[in-house]
């Protein structure tokens, strides 16, 4: 009887060499519309932050679901709104607290997709508490990164226009 277990390192290899073919989608992200005015007073480092979370978000998610490949998405945050305040806002407004202080939170996203074969698609997703009595958890952040969540599902499920 033959043994062919010189063949389990090549079949491995092989397995992790295979999603390198797969072209991922080129996801870039910038600050458009209300926001490039609000930049300055949410804080650039908390805005930047958001658009390396939103992303990564979408860059993960679509990977995961081998959604959109060879596409390039270009997202545009327009809107955002933290539940918490920034550590600009704290700064320039004394009396707010990081801790004690929250309100409705959310974002707005905007951009298209280029699919691999150069169809232009829309993409638009906005999501926001509806109520203080909505706003969940303790991250400065949560309702934002909740619309990056669900934006990258139907991103990956091919609903790219959404609210």
């Amino acid at each position: 009887m033959r043994s062919f277990a010189f063949l389990a390192p090549l079949a491995l290899a092989a397995a992790l060499a295979a999603p390198a073919f797969a072209q991922t989608p080129q996801v870039t992200v910038t600050v458009g519309g209300d926001l490039t005015e609000e930049v300055n007073r949410l804080g650039q480092r908390d805005v930047d932050r958001q658009l390396e979370r939103l992303q990564t978000v979408v860059e993960r998610r679509l990977a995961r679901d081998g959604a959109l490949e060879g596409a390039t998405i270009n997202l545009v945050i327009t809107d955002l709104k933290p539940n918490r305040p920034t550590w600009q806002q704290a700064a320039d407004r004394p009396g707010l607290s990081i801790m004690d202080s929250f309100s409705i939170g959310g974002a707005t996203v905007e951009g298209e997709v280029v699919t691999a074969d150069g169809q232009r698609l829309p993409v638009r997703y906005s999501n926001y508490s509806s109520s203080i009595a909505e706003v969940r958890g303790y991250n400065t952040w949560q309702d934002a990164e909740q619309t990056y969540d669900r934006l990258a599902n139907n991103l990956a499920s091919g609903r790219l226009v959404a609210r």
